[in-house]
């Protein structure tokens, strides 16, 4: 049991991970923009994205068993330090002429390998730092620190692509990766290894430990599956918002406004770190749901720069409360000694909807733009509504199991 309060080391793995979500969304944008001006085409944006994601996707269920066997700060710093090799690679590339799709693609899994490490070791870091009291509060953060590769960086990128090009970005997310390795190895000084299963236990039976871990309540298990449906339309609306936006304006337009669409994670962000949810964690899951689909088909209606803006903002600002609480149901009902292998198994299967979006919508926008002779942007406009319409059906039906509410009242 927690009695002392670790949030100051929280607070300072916190920052290296904004700085490295600042880093990282630099790449991103500047490799969104390099690709769509020498290809235009929605389906390269969209392939790039799945191969940064599909390896942490594929490889989060054995990173979350190794989280629970091995040192979770150490394999934070190993993640974190040596996905800064795809970025280097993409680097030397382009500094000797231009970057080809197949190199910028071998660069960004290699990244994306080591970047697996990561998400399962911060999460039941987090686990291992904070009281139950202070989970809440730690999520909104977290969500904000998510954020910025939306809020700060697509400025930065916007406003530094006018005055050199997209090496001067990947120079600058590869100096982020020293500072986050340094905060993680700070707070290993300070906290230990944070080892937390006996090493000899089979490394398959720890892997089925995940899942079983999932299926001892059933509500978990639902919330993973409705989450999985949740991630196939925001994965649609991640690939398709730029291509959409850049199909009538320009990179540094396109910046501003996904700086301006991302401040409303920055509101909500500041409201939940300050305060947290206070409780009906289920009825807020599904009422921000529902508003984030409403504002998500608001996004795609009009060719519109300020209209978009609004919309993006307002989808922004609802998205992080259904994070939170989604993140404390299912915190909160999961043992502390197997956080990692949970955590993995979590995000394998509530992200597989990521993949089914990243390989479909940038094709399906490129096909509808060219049957209705509008264009790409109009073609990933109509699907990003679709999709806003699809996820305010799925959040109508989280309020009615009643293994999903009794998560909410959980028996220590």
């Amino acid at each position: 049991m927690k009695t002392k309060s670790n949030f100051p080391k929280f607070i300072l793995l916190w920052s290296g991970e904004l700085i490295s979500s600042i880093g990282g969304g630099l790449t991103s944008f500047g490799l969104g923009v390099y690709i769509f001006q020498k290809t235009g085409s929605a389906a390269g944006m969209a392939l790039i994205t799945l191969l940064g994601f599909l390896p942490t996707l594929v490889l989060s269920v054995p990173a979350g068993v190794l989280a629970d066997r091995y040192d979770r700060r150490l394999l934070m710093m190993i993640g974190d330090g040596c996905s800064a090799l795809g970025v280097v690679y993409i680097l030397i590339c382009m500094i000797r002429g231009e970057a080809s799709l197949l190199q910028i693609c071998i660069g960004v899994t290699v990244s994306a390998v080591f970047s697996a490490l990561l998400e399962p070791s911060f999460r039941a870091t987090i686990t291992d730092l904070l009281t139950e009291d202070e989970y809440s509060k730690a999520s909104g953060l977290v969500s904000l620190a998510g954020s910025a590769r939306y809020l700060f960086s697509p400025v930065i990128a916007g406003f530094l692509l006018t005055v050199s090009d997209v090496k001067l970005l990947l120079i600058i997310d590869i100096c982020t990766f020293v500072l986050t390795v340094i905060s993680a190895a700070v707070v290993r000084k300070g906290i230990g290894t944070g080892k937390t299963q006996q090493q000899h236990e089979a490394f398959l039976k720890s892997l089925k430990g995940g899942w079983d871990i999932l299926c001892e309540k059933k509500g978990i298990l639902m919330l993973v599956f409705v989450s999985s449906a949740i991630t196939l339309f925001m994965g649609m609306f991640q690939i398709l918002a730029e291509p959409l936006i850049l199909s009538f304006a320009d990179a540094k337009t396109l910046g501003i406004a996904e700086t301006i669409c991302a401040c409303g994670m920055l509101a909500s962000g500041i409201v939940l770190g300050i305060r947290g949810v206070k409780g009906h964690y289920v009825r807020v899951l599904s009422l921000a749901l529902m508003l984030s689909g409403v504002f998500m088909s608001g996004f795609g209606l009009f060719e519109n720069i300020y209209i978009i803006c609004i919309f993006g903002f307002l989808f922004f600002t609802a998205l992080p409360f259904a994070n939170n609480c989604l993140d404390y149901l299912m915190r909160t009902n999961i043992p502390a000694e197997a956080q990692g292998r949970a955590w993995g198994m979590i995000g394998f299967l509530s992200q597989l909807g990521y993949v089914v979006a990243y390989a479909v919508s940038g094709v399906t926008a490129d096909a509808l733009g060219r049957v209705s002779g509008r264009g790409v942007g109009r073609g990933a406009a109509a699907i990003v509504i679709i999709a806003g319409i699809c996820l305010a059906l799925v959040s109508v039906s989280i309020s009615f199991p009643k293994s999903i509410r009794e998560l909410e009242h959980r028996k220590d």
